[in-house]
């Protein structure tokens, strides 16, 4: 039975709900699917699954994209009513000829839609029983054909109504397909060489078409050992001179600065920590709005002055979609070569294919039936649509302003705890310490907590970042179960009166259960404040994965009605990528967690927030 439908404005109106079906929905389906679908780009979704208590829902919509009308559907996701997406092309049709902008309320749309859903079921109904018809007479059709038999290898098609005896080539008549995969129910001969090469795709080795030569192998071998040769002989050009390798002249200045920070101790063993605190200017994190606003300035002026070559470059591009002359509405064939191209230029820029293919569908069912302005190119329309859709993504959904959190949590007499979680190598306890050195500039106490008791040499290295930061670390060696360590760190954070604390993890692939219970149980039972999770800028497709993964175990494996999940992105190496910044958008698509910080190098200082503006200009570029 359908549960509820309703029909608003994309500004959020409500005109019109079914009285019929009643508003008894447990949770707020409809609020989610807003947030989490439509805002999110996520529309061209076939429907959208949502889980309250007590009930799972399955909503299915669709849009009027001249008016700006949504209408959705909303039924117990165990039915799986046929008729919905019939119905709710029907309702668009019909109130679409009712809608007024000036209304607000249709209450005269009740009875046609009490007819437009009897006739959706009727509908439904027919097509059952037809198939429930058309089954068995398919069934005895396949038999009929299975029970022929007597293959020859001629190309003569066989007619449906011959039934020769069966041989012992009946199985090799079964299931003969066409070669585009698909079969009409009538069976084709083909030679029996070639069939079995269209049909499994491996190379015949009795054909005379699909063996590979060795002979050329081995001729090209030769070939090449015998260019090798001369080419060496060449090489020698006077034996007479000796080549003699010159030693290395070694400086025996000391160095300037001090490299090492390990434990300096004198001969009876009596550590001397001499150690020159990290003094390297203010952190990016504070100058990249001054930067930023600089530097899109100069992309603007670059991007003017360039115009005109970019178009005589790109003239294929905006060749190919003009302005429809006589249309009043865009269909999807009209976008299709636009989104297409769009589609190739995101994955370009490393964006993963799954996520640059969701985002065209999302713009299509977005711009589908609209009206296109006058003197209008379609591809700049999807380019602006595209471009909206993308700082919509980008754009975080809820305030990240962890200096504010940080002082908040500081009047509730309780330190703030972050946990930065990632595979292995990416840079966690480097960045770690960059954060720590941004806090420290906000006159905020630090205190490093080392989780990580797996890695050899990780309690090494933090230790080593707190001495130049002149921050203290909690730590317990290795061995030791984190989520202990991490509790106590916390306690003790507590009772010094450290604002923040920063929980170092040990790295993990996605697909390792122990290490992942391990890392849920941490966050289970410490509760933090904030869940990084840091991730290289260069990983592209395996971003998805990564994240998608992550997510899915710490809420599997956690004992939590209501599990953590990851908060928030830090992005590693961004400095090493140029142009190929689209591992942010795929992050943040596959997750909805906002990208908090950027490292772009190997200072202390190297850190930035994410500048949308930017990002969405490289990805259209």
């Amino acid at each position: 039975m359908l549960e509820q439908l309703l029909i608003f404005t994309r500004g959020g109106l409500i005109l019109w709900t079914c009285k019929e079906l009643g508003n008894a929905l447990k949770g707020s389906p409809i609020d989610t699917l807003i947030r989490s679908c439509l805002l999110e780009e996520r529309s061209g979704a076939a429907s959208y699954n949502y889980d309250a208590p007590g009930a799972s829902y399955t909503l299915k919509w669709t849009f009027h994209n001249e008016l700006g009308l949504v209408f959705v559907a909303v039924y117990q996701r165990i039915l799986h009513l046929l008729y919905v997406d019939d119905l709710l092309a029907l309702v668009r049709r019909e109130f679409s000829e009712i809608y007024d902008p000036k209304r607000t309320v249709y209450n005269d749309f009740d009875e046609t839609f009490r007819q437009l859903r009897m006739e959706a079921e009727a509908r439904a109904e027919e097509l059952k029983k037809s198939k429930q018809m058309v089954k068995p007479v398919n069934n005895s059709k396949k038999q009929g054909q299975a029970q022929k038999a007597g293959f020859d290898k001629g190309n003569k098609k066989r007619e449906g109504s011959s039934a020769a005896g069966g041989g012992d080539d009946n199985d090799e008549g079964k299931g003969r397909k066409l070669e585009n995969g698909h079969s009409n129910g009538n069976i084709f001969e083909f030679d029996e060489p070639r069939m079995t090469a269209a049909v499994n795709g491996k190379e015949n080795t009795s054909s005379n078409f699909s063996a590979f030569d060795v002979s050329k192998l081995q001729k090209r071998t030769k070939c090449g050992k015998k260019t090798d040769t001369v080419v060496n002989k060449g090489s020698k050009v006077d034996p007479k001179k000796k080549v003699t390798k010159k030693n290395r002249v070694w400086d025996d200045a000391p160095p300037e600065t001090k490299l090492d920070f390990t434990d300096p101790v004198d001969g009876n063993g009596n550590e001397k920590i001499e150690v020159v605190p990290a003094s390297q200017g203010e952190s990016m994190m504070d100058v990249e709005e001054i930067i930023s606003s600089d530097s899109e300035g100069e992309e603007d002026d670059n991007v003017q002055k360039d115009s005109k070559p970019e178009a005589t470059k790109k003239g294929w591009f905006s060749s190919m979609f003009q302005s429809i002359a006589g249309k009043a509405n865009l269909e999807k064939g009209d976008l299709e070569p636009a989104l297409k191209a769009l589609k190739d230029r995101l994955m370009t820029k490393n964006v993963a294919e799954e996520i640059a293919e969701k985002l065209c569908e999302s713009v299509a069912a977005s711009l589908e039936g609209k009206k296109l302005a006058s003197f209008t190119r379609v591809s700049s329309t999807v380019q602006a649509a595209m471009e909206e859709a993308l700082v919509r993504i980008l754009t975080p959904r809820r305030s990240i302003d962890i200096l504010r959190d940080v002082h908040a949590a500081k009047e509730q007499r309780k330190p703030y705890v972050v946990v930065f979680v990632g595979v292995n190598g990416v840079g966690k306890s480097t960045n770690l310490a960059k954060v720590a050195y941004w806090l420290l500039q906000h006159n905020v106490s630090v205190m490093m907590a080392a989780c990580d008791t797996f890695r050899s040499g990780a309690v090494e290295q933090l230790r080593t970042h707190a001495r130049r930061l002149q921050i203290p670390i909690f730590e317990k060696g290795y061995e030791k179960d984190p989520a202990i360590v991490a509790k106590e760190a916390i306690q003790e954070a507590t009772r010094n009166g450290s604002d923040v604390v920063l929980v170092d993890t040990a790295g993990r692939m996605q697909d390792n259960e122990p290490l992942m219970r391990a890392l849920s149980k941490l966050i289970y039972l410490n509760n933090p404040d904030l869940v990084l999770f840091v991730g290289e800028a260069l990983v592209g497709n395996d971003a998805v994965d990564q994240l998608s993964k992550f997510n899915q175990k710490l809420a599997d494996l956690s004992t939590s009605s209501t599990p953590r999940l990851i908060d928030g992105i830090l992005l590693t190496k961004f400095d090493t990528i140029d142009d190929k910044v689209g591992a942010a958008l795929s992050m943040v698509y596959i997750s909805g967690a906002p990208v908090m910080f950027v490292g772009c190098g190997q200072s202390y200082t190297d850190l930035k927030k994410l500048n949308v503006k930017s990002i969405v200009k490289t990805l259209l570029k």
